[in-house]
């Protein structure tokens, strides 16, 4: 029997609607990234996603994005530790965008990588929902 934490890191888009939790325990958190500026908005980002170095330049340089993940971290941390104190076996950890292409590809992959780095006894899934159903097209 595994007695890891099994963490799921998602991406999606609020036009889709909030992804449904597979564990059954229907917790976890969702963070609303509309708040940072959007590449989308921009052309020369448009085709682009959260994992393309422009963008990736552009979410690090002309937004709060770094204030905004520091925030989602310590909130997701702390409930982390208590999870594996207490040995809670699933938590959720979604990201949402307009589009599910920019912000919450790069909020989720930066979110899994911490938590990789943070913490051991933890399974980390990440899925980026309309990414991963475009088969990474865009």
């Amino acid at each position: 029997m595994d007695n890891k934490l099994n963490i799921n890191v998602r991406s999606f888009s609020y036009k889709n609607g909030i992804p449904a939790d597979p564990s059954g325990n229907g917790g976890g958190f969702v963070f609303d990234c509309r708040g940072i500026l959007n590449p989308g908005r921009f052309e020369e980002y448009k085709r682009l996603t959260g994992r393309d170095e422009e963008v990736i330049e552009f979410l690090e340089t002309k937004t709060k994005i770094h204030e905004f993940l520091d925030a989602a971290y310590r909130l997701v941390d702390l409930t982390i530790q208590d999870y594996l104190n207490r040995g809670f076996t699933n938590l959720e950890v979604n990201f949402g965008c307009t589009g599910g292409q920019h912000r919450s590809v790069y909020s989720a992959d930066r979110t899994a990588e911490h938590l990789t780095g943070k913490f051991s006894g933890i399974n980390i899934t990440v899925e980026h929902v309309v990414q991963d159903g475009k088969n990474w097209k865009n």
